[in-house]
């Protein structure tokens, strides 16, 4: 008789009649919590993700101290700044220092280097991670792929000196190249100091070091596909290159194009200390970019106003191109960076 008291009193959930009260008061509770329209309060929406607003708050203050709060130096472009009386007391400028800018034939120099650099950067290394991460999914034995994986990402975590050291020591005039072919009387070939390849050269450096960590994105990507569409187009006769084609390669477009709208956006930045470091060895002329620009011709010669005009500058550039490829993300069907 006792059972059947309790198996009355419990619901379709099996909840016994003390847990349904605790439920009914927490379900009265956020009820009296939401809007007009159904919508949680954004005080009950802080106590729910309340521990996961504690986990970002570390990144939010990286954010602000290392990316914001330096954002209001930006004034001194349009001062004649000077250290000694700050910002404050510094004489204003206006758009002198930008109309400076657009008449310095060196900026523009600046400008061509970057925007060629950055198209050969492009076309040569955005689509070598994607071909890295379909080989990689091609894998069958997972312990081949995490060392292949492992060999690929290791590179990444290299700095930019002992990366054009490594190069050097290995296509350089010195390096084993250039030794094998004077053993072989086949003169040498100049690729370190080559003006007219350094576009070539700083490239792959760029694939050498981080093509492996590109593809982490991407295998994500080929994970989230469905494995039941490959065995449904496998028993309906479809090859490899077929399923690849038609379910693999739509299953990560939208990932390809929001890295692509990525990667437009970042277009202008082409590597300062990569390209800081090998200026001497291929002269200014190839390897001033804007960012090399600003620190030589800006800070280099104390003339902060000046760099700082010519980085606003890249800034409304990068927003002008990533706003460009977004808006083209959407024209072929995709969310891009940011829904309309």
């Amino acid at each position: 008789m006792a059972s059947t008291v309790a198996e009355q009193g419990e619901d379709e959930q099996g909840r016994s009649p003390q847990q349904q009260r605790h439920a009914g008061a927490e379900g009265g509770a956020e009820a009296t919590g939401r809007g007009k329209a159904g919508k949680l309060t954004w005080r009950i929406r802080l106590r729910r993700d309340k521990s996961l607003i504690l986990m970002t708050l570390p990144a939010v203050a990286l954010l602000l101290v290392f990316n914001y709060l330096p954002m209001v130096g930006t004034i001194t472009a349009f001062q004649y700044y000077d250290p000694l009386d700050g910002i404050g007391n510094s004489e204003w400028a206006g758009l002198a220092n930008f109309r400076q800018l657009f008449g310095d034939p060196l900026f523009w120099h600046a400008m061509e280097n970057t925007l060629y650099i950055s198209a050969v950067q492009l076309v040569l290394f955005f689509p070598i991670p994607i071909l890295l991460a379909l080989l990689l999914n091609s894998v069958l034995n997972s312990r081949i792929r995490s060392v292949i994986q492992a060999i690929t990402f290791l590179p990444h975590f290299y700095s930019w000196v002992l990366v054009v050291t490594l190069f050097q020591q290995m296509i350089g005039g010195a390096g084993l190249l250039n030794q094998f072919l004077r053993q072989h009387d086949a003169g040498t070939w100049d690729f370190m100091t080559n003006p007219h390849t350094f576009s070539l050269l700083v490239t792959s450096q760029v694939v050498w070091k981080d093509a492996g960590w590109g593809i982490i994105v991407f295998l994500a990507a080929l994970s989230a596909i469905d494995q039941n569409l490959y065995e449904a187009a496998a028993s309906d006769g479809a090859g490899r290159w077929r399923r690849m084609w038609h379910i693999t390669l739509p299953g990560m477009r939208s990932v390809i194009v929001l890295m692509l709208v990525l990667r437009l956006g970042n277009a202008l930045s082409v590597g300062f200390e990569q390209l800081l470091i090998q200026r001497y060895a291929v002269g200014h002329d190839a390897a001033d970019v804007l960012d090399t620009f600003s620190f030589y011709y800006g800070i280099g010669t104390q003339n902060y106003s000046y760099g700082a005009a010519a980085g606003i500058f890249k800034s409304v550039i990068s927003l002008l191109l990533i706003w460009g490829a977004n808006k083209l993300a959407h024209r072929f069907g995709e969310d891009g960076l940011y829904r309309k």
